[in-house]
C-alpha cells in the first residue's frame, strides 16, 4: 500500500482518568510496559492554549489504535505537546513530545494497522504514519472531509464531540516549517524558541467514570 510519508518535506501531510504530569516522564520511558487494554468507549479532554476539545473513543473503529491513545492520555504523554503542524481547512497534527528523551523511546515502538472502519470525516482523529505497520503517537484531527485518507489505510479512532471551533483555530502560520527532525532532537526548547505562537496542550485527561484513576 502506497502511503505519503508524515513529514514536513510534503505538501499533505495523510497520515497521538487522570493523567501523569509530563514532567514526570519515568513511565513514559518504557513504552512496552503501557499496553493497557482501552474501554469500549471513552471520552479524552483537551485542555489546550486556545481552549478546550473532547473526543468520544470508539474502540470498535480501530482497537490497536484506540488501546495506544488510551496508555499516551492515561500517562500524561500529551501533555504540553505542541500542534507543530497545521494546514487550514485540512488537518491539524500533533504527538511529538516535548522531551527528547521520551520522544526517541516512542520512535520505534509501532503498532499494526487496524482495518479502516470509519471513514476520515471532518472531526475524527487517526494516527499519522510513515507507511504499513508504523503508528507510535502522532495524530491528525481532520479539520474536514478527507475521504481520499481512507484508501490509504488511515483508520479514525475517535472523533471530537465539542470544541472542534477550538480545533478550527489552532494556530497555522508556520506552515510547513517546524522541521520533525529538529522536534525529535531537540523538542520543546526548539519549538519555543523559534515558533513561539504555536498552540500546545496544556493537559489531556480521561473523563470516562469507569476509567482506572492514577
Amino acid at each position: 500500500m502506497t502511503r505519503i510519508l508524515i513529514t514536513s518535506a510534503f505538501l499533505v501531510v495523510l497520515a497521538g482518568c487522570g493523567a501523569i504530569g509530563a514532567q514526570n516522564s519515568g513511565p513514559l520511558r518504557n513504552p512496552a510496559a503501557l499496553t493497557e487494554q482501552a474501554p469500549p468507549a471513552f471520552q479524552a479532554a483537551f485542555d489546550t492554549s486556545k481552549g478546550m476539545f473532547v473526543v468520544d473513543v470508539h474502540r470498535d473503529w480501530a482497537p490497536l489504535g484506540a488501546d495506544r491513545f488510551y496508555n499516551l492520555v492515561k500517562n500524561g504523554f500529551f501533555d504540553d505537546v505542541r500542534f507543530f503542524r497545521v494546514a487550514p481547512g485540512q488537518l491539524a497534527q500533533f504527538g511529538m513530545h516535548g522531551d527528547p528523551a521520551v520522544e526517541e523511546a516512542w520512535r520505534d515502538a509501532s503498532i499494526a494497522d487496524d482495518p479502516v472502519r470509519h471513514g476520515n470525516s471532518r472531526g475524527t482523529v487517526s494516527f499519522a504514519s510513515r507507511g504499513p505497520n508504523t503508528r507510535t503517537t502522532q495524530l491528525f484531527i481532520n479539520l474536514r472531509d478527507n475521504s481520499p485518507y481512507d484508501r490509504l489505510g488511515f483508520a479514525p479512532f475517535a472523533e471530537v464531540v465539542s470544541g472542534m471551533d477550538v480545533v478550527d483555530g489552532l494556530f497555522s502560520g508556520y506552515g510547513e516549517r517546524p522541521e520533525q527532525p529538529r522536534i525529535d532532537a531537540e523538542g520543546n526548547a526548539y519549538l519555543s524558541r523559534e515558533f513561539p505562537s504555536l498552540d500546545y496542550v496544556k493537559k489531556a485527561t480521561m473523563t470516562c467514570p469507569a476509567c482506572p484513576q492514577k
